[in-house]
């Protein structure tokens, strides 16, 4: 059956058994709403069964970029789906809407059913930290349009918010704290600058332990997964009263935290109030990279920041300790209209 398509380049048993694999990382993302529909056309959602009331949904869809190389270079697929999970839900989170669930989309050269269940693996672990389900996804074989070795990995988020809850920038105001959560790492975001520098221009080698970076391989330290922040995030969602987030992702700090600020508005950080990671003094040292660059492409240690009121800054620093998430006071909005960064 189906011998002219497999000598075609696309193996119809392969797929088979890649479905069969992932069916138990599938049900262990199972959270109330999600209703079982794999090997449907569509994944389906029960929002009344969510405890939505008055729902207005938050979408987000992003990849994981070409940090994706790193995964092919140190053949290490069991994480590299928390990166996508991880990119969509903490954007869905911004908005003040909890994560209810995930479909994923895997194109592959070659179909290696192996392969696909570390991948699925790893966007199962994400869900599972981001409390939402993964009721769908598509893997498409594509010969010659990718390497045999080679895959994309993309998702898509779906979150849900009461509408009353729902978070913009209307309460953001000159004076407010900003609290910093750590990262990482790289996460998923400026790996076409690290490969470059790194790789390329320095010809370092991915698999090589570095006394620098605690005698870890580089590649290990690279492939370190984004960190998800659904659940400390969701801790202080009728807590406290937040006034903004922001996700930092590509575009560092320069482009992310304006984004949860009215116009004019600013911030003012002390890049001395949260630790660096070593991996981003890695890269800077063996490139020309400036420290206005570093920050304006990556997330620097900081991957989520939070604006309130100086009044609630304690209860909401408390509240994330509760959970045993670290944070640090990092700045301050302001009226200047501009990022600025002093120590």
């Amino acid at each position: 059956m189906a011998d002219q398509y497999k000598a075609a380049g696309v193996d119809l048993e392969a797929g088979y058994d890649s479905v069969r694999r992932i069916k138990s990382h599938v049900a262990r993302t199972k959270v109330p709403g999600a209703i079982d529909s794999i090997g449907a056309f569509g994944g389906m959602f029960d929002l009344k069964e969510a405890g939505l009331h008055d729902p207005v949904l938050v979408s987000g869809t992003d990849g994981v970029g070409t940090k994706l190389m790193l995964a092919f270079e140190m053949d290490k697929h069991d994480t590299i789906g928390i990166d996508a999970v991880a990119m969509c839900v903490n954007d869905v989170l911004v908005q003040g809407a909890a994560p209810l669930f995930f479909l994923d989309y895997i194109a592959v050269g070659k179909n290696h059913p192996e392969v696909i269940e570390q991948i699925v693996k790893g966007v199962a672990d994400g869900c599972v930290q981001s409390e939402c389900a993964l009721i769908g996804g598509e893997t498409a074989e594509m010969p010659d349009m990718y390497d045999v070795h080679h895959y994309d990995l993309a998702g898509f988020c779906v979150g849900g918010v009461d509408r009353d809850k729902l978070l913009t920038n209307e309460k953001v105001k000159a004076g407010d704290v900003l609290i910093g959560l750590p990262s990482s790492g790289v996460h998923s975001n400026g790996f076409s600058l690290v490969r470059k520098v790194l790789f390329k221009d320095n010809r370092l080698d991915a698999h090589a332990e570095f006394e620098e970076l605690g005698g870890k391989r580089l590649g290990d330290v690279l492939l370190e997964p984004t960190r998800i922040y659904v659940k400390p995030v969701k801790h202080l969602f009728g807590k406290a009263d937040l006034h903004g987030m922001a996700h930092i992702t590509g575009g560092g700090f320069f482009e992310n935290i304006p984004r949860m600020l009215h116009e004019g508005q600013g911030v003012s950080i002390n890049l001395d109030s949260f630790p660096r990671p070593v991996i981003f003094d890695f890269i800077q040292k063996r490139s020309n990279v400036t420290e206005q660059e570093m920050y304006n492409v990556f997330n620097m240690g900081i991957g989520f920041v939070i604006t309130v009121d100086p009044s609630q800054a304690v209860l909401v620093q408390d509240l994330l300790k509760e959970v045993g998430q670290e944070s640090f006071v990092i700045g301050e909005v302001t009226d200047s209209g501009k990022v600025e960064l002093h120590r």
